[in-house]
């Protein structure tokens, strides 16, 4: 039964016991994103009011123009990180290459590293529509307390001990799995607070809502041009409605709550795709199969696709699962 006077703290120390590798340092993990998630949104909220908006002039590894807000939040997670002491590793989408905490503490024995997408959707700031953070979660493979390697961030999505995002919106949420279903948390901006707002979140197994950006639509391939003419079709529950916000969490989120589908194929500018598949697509479709969704490139299982670089860009699909069967009848 839903407790909404429980704390995300609380609820951690709670279910803790039901983590495989209980031990303590996971949860002061989760803990630490979560401070660094309200640092983060307090900035967010002041956007407008501090020159903490637009672009810094600047390129991540990418070749994406970087937002202030990018470069800030960035700046705070692996700052949380490192000065609490409870990873080895971490990669962001904002840096080059991963960062080794063992060259800053020599006697570092922490067990997980992190990676992380520090700002999803961050352009959508100018003009005050939700962004989010998502993050992921492995066990190193590499020797406790020697630097970390590449290995160690190259991991099967399946192999991730827990993932989750913050959805800074109308309300800010941080949302997270380990394994054991997915449970969200609202922050109480009055008292700085994260409460058990959403028990086993659950995504409905078809939905109405297909969301894509159909600016692109001469530039996908043949089954998506042919999913998206099937969603519009007058026919018994269709046409669906369309729903695109340009914000991963923000659309995903939607989508998981009310029964949809989210679409990122490969284009002719992007034949690889553009989403990233270790910070994004990975912890999005761990959080959406514990959710008891799916998601898939067209051809493959996201959390069966062995990870070949750091900054690796795969076509993303996820959502309800009848609507990515249907999505799959047209390959």
């Amino acid at each position: 039964m839903l407790n909404k006077n429980l704390t995300l703290g609380e609820f951690i120390i709670k279910n803790q016991a039901s983590f495989k590798y209980s031990s303590g340092e996971l949860s002061s993990l989760i803990n630490s994103i979560r401070l660094a998630a309200k640092i983060v949104n307090h900035e967010v909220n002041k956007a407008g009011l501090v020159d903490i908006i637009g672009e810094t002039g600047g390129e991540n590894i990418q070749f994406e123009r970087q937002q202030k807000l990018d470069v800030y939040a960035n700046e705070k997670f692996i700052k949380t990180l490192i000065n609490r002491n409870i990873v080895c590793g971490i990669a962001s989408e904002e840096e080059d290459s991963f960062i080794s905490i063992n060259s800053i503490d020599k006697n570092n024995q922490n067990k997980y590293v992190v990676l992380i997408d520090p700002l999803d959707g961050s352009s959508n700031i100018d003009v005050n529509v939700s962004v989010g953070t998502i993050f992921s979660i492995y066990r190193r493979k590499s020797k406790i307390g020697s630097e970390v390697e590449l290995d160690d961030f190259l991991q099967y999505g399946k192999d991730q001990v827990a993932a989750g995002y913050i959805i800074y919106g109308t309300s800010t949420m941080l949302v997270y799995s380990t394994g054991n279903g997915v449970n969200g948390f609202t922050l109480n901006p009055a008292i700085g607070t994260f409460y058990h707002s959403h028990s086993d979140l659950t995504i409905p197994e078809n939905g109405n809502i297909y969301s894509i950006n159909e600016g692109n639509y001469l530039q996908f391939p043949q089954f998506v041009k042919k999913y998206i003419k099937y969603c519009q079709e007058e026919k018994n529950d269709r046409p669906y409605t369309s729903r695109y916000i340009g914000s991963l969490v923000s659309d995903f989120h939607r989508n998981m709550i009310k029964g949809g589908i989210f679409l990122y194929p490969e284009t002719f500018k992007n034949k690889k795709g553009k989403l990233r598949l270790l910070y994004e697509c990975n912890p999005i479709a761990f959080i959406c199969e514990q959710a008891g969704g799916s998601a898939t490139n067209g051809y493959k299982n996201i959390l069966d696709i062995k990870p070949t670089s750091l900054h690796e860009r795969i076509p993303f699909y996820c959502g309800s699962k009848k609507m990515i069967k249907d999505l799959q009848n047209f390959l």
